[in-house]
């Protein structure tokens, strides 16, 4: 049996199964001639960006000290991300070394290229204001 859409002239859509697909197509419950039409889009799944950098492991427990199975696993995953990132580069966050990222830039960290002035009054006093002399 296969499934069919069908619209009729009057415009009622409706599925119906058929034997073969030479079989005329059933009427409609109003009794218009019905004509076969494409069916309708199914989404089974969802686009997925995958792990983020930031998910990855970055230590030997990470990666079961070094079991080459999860290593290969994570090589792969990696490797996925570094395609997508090169094709989307909106997704590959910002990539600048960490300076600082602990006391004052435990949530904020200083990175490369950073105005440092301004990143270090808005961690010590919580303002972007640079002192005047």
């Amino acid at each position: 049996m296969i499934l069919y859409d069908l619209k009729c002239s009057e415009g009622h859509r409706f599925e119906a199964g058929l034997a073969s697909m030479f079989d005329d197509n059933p009427r409609c419950r109003c009794g218009a001639e019905t004509a076969r039409v494409p069916a309708s889009v199914r989404q089974l799944g969802t686009a997925d960006t995958g792990r983020s950098r930031e998910e990855m492991p970055t230590t030997w427990r990470g990666i079961q000290q070094g079991h080459p199975d999860v290593v290969r696993g994570w090589h792969r995953e990696m490797s996925r991300r570094e395609k997508l990132e090169e094709k989307h580069p909106e997704l590959a966050g910002d990539r600048r070394p960490i300076l600082a990222h602990e006391g004052a830039f435990e949530g904020r960290p200083l990175r490369a290229g950073d105005p440092l002035a301004r990143k270090v009054a808005q961690a010590t006093f919580g303002t972007t204001k640079e002192a005047t002399a």
